[in-house]
């Protein structure tokens, strides 16, 4: 049986990086399919793995949860006629609701011939306040329902930042095997050996998902499923791992910004606007699904992405530059920002870019300059001549 591992987690939070680390130290051996659901237009992060010798399916669309509920069943039976592999990960957009990812795939494991092996949420260390403050819906969803919490960038926060992030998070999931000593620091195999470790928890995540863990399917509130189910409430007690580890070995460019300026600039004034977009009752989304839950909401009424192909060469400092711009609230509550382009010196430049924090690399080429930028209350104008 197929092994489907979902690997969820807010804009930025290293899921590609964790995906690379695992590849190259944990799956080798198993044959492999990536499929990627990326927010918005323009995939990127497909150019970030193609070295890596895998095959990528890249599913782009405003719409998480009509694309998962409609073609992404149709696109894991494919898959798996097409390549028969040992282990499929899947990386949810990251405004991705991780509940909605766990159902659509239940919905067609028995017939795509899958098992949904795990559920991951990786969490930036440093931002997961901010996030759960301004972002809750969407961020907390991907914490609650999963079964391995990986942190990121923990060499990057003091130790009580550290404590207050856990604690944060146990508040949403006090159940889930939580990872928190730098990557650097673990191999891959050991990462995916805690993800691995069996307990009951997936079975509370799948009830509380509305699907029976015996059968699959996908029951509404108040159903009955006629399975007798036995389960058993203990929890083993899963230990914290955490080294002290101050240096970035990455070449990031940091900007001098602590979590609650960004959180004062870019956030707080911005909540209530948030929730004036929202509905408070039980809603129909523009595809025709029927939300039953309170705050239920789509990405795309919260989030906008501006996806931008250019034939442009840049240097790096002028990547850096722009990229440090999008700190401001001038352009809008800038969360993600992410690109390939040709570079004035021959080769190519790749670039990340979270609130306060910006990577730029160079990397392997591609056929065209491609640049996505997401957030909130995105200003696209501003964000097109700022590349231009």
């Amino acid at each position: 049986m197929t092994k489907v591992d979902i690997f969820s987690g807010f804009l930025g939070a290293g899921k590609t990086t964790l995906i690379k680390k695992l590849i190259a130290e944990a799956f080798k051996g198993e044959k492999l399919v990536l499929i990627e659901n990326e927010f918005g237009e323009i995939g990127i992060d497909g150019g970030f793995l193609k070295d890596s010798g895998i095959e990528i399916t890249e599913m782009n669309s405003g719409c998480i949860c009509c694309t998962l509920v409609g073609d992404f069943g149709e696109a894991l039976k494919k898959v798996m006629k097409q390549f028969t592999p040992d282990r499929i990960l899947i990386e949810p957009s990251g405004v991705g609701k991780l509940s909605d990812v766990i159902k659509a795939i239940q919905d067609v494991a028995g017939e795509a011939g899958i098992t949904v092996n795990n559920f991951i949420a990786v969490v930036d260390a440093g931002k997961a306040k901010m996030y759960m403050k301004n972002f809750g819906e969407f961020f907390n969803n991907q914490i609650e329902y999963a079964k391995t919490i990986i942190l990121s960038r923990t060499q990057n926060v003091s130790q009580a930042k550290l404590e207050e992030t856990i604690g944060l998070i146990r508040e949403h999931n006090d159940k889930a095997v939580l990872i928190t000593t730098p990557w650097d620091e673990l191999t891959g195999e050991a990462i995916l050996k805690a993800m691995e470790e069996k307990s009951n928890f997936e079975e509370e995540l799948l009830e509380a998902a509305g699907i029976c863990p015996e059968c699959g399917h996908h029951h509404e509130h108040g159903e009955e499923c006629h399975h007798d189910h036995h389960h058993d409430h203990d929890e083993d007690e899963h230990e914290h791992h955490h080294h002290d580890h101050d240096e970035d070995e990455h070449e990031h460019h940091h900007h001098d910004h602590d979590e609650d300026e960004l959180e004062h600039h870019h956030h707080d004034h911005d909540e209530d606007e948030h929730e004036h977009h929202h509905h408070d009752h039980d809603e129909e989304c523009g595809c025709g699904h029927h939300h039953g839950h309170e705050g239920h909401h789509h990405a795309d009424e919260v989030f906008a992405s501006v996806g931008i192909e250019t034939g442009r060469k840049y240097t790096e400092e002028e990547i850096s530059e722009r990229l440090e711009k999008l700190d401001s609230s001038a352009y809008g509550v800038i969360l993600r920002a992410k690109g390939i382009v040709a570079s004035t010196e021959g080769e190519w430049i790749h670039f990340d870019y979270t609130p306060g924090e910006a990577e730029v690399r160079r990397g392997s080429n591609d056929v065209i300059g491609r640049i996505c930028v997401i957030g909130s209350q995105v200003k696209e104008d501003m964000i097109r001549e700022l590349f231009k």
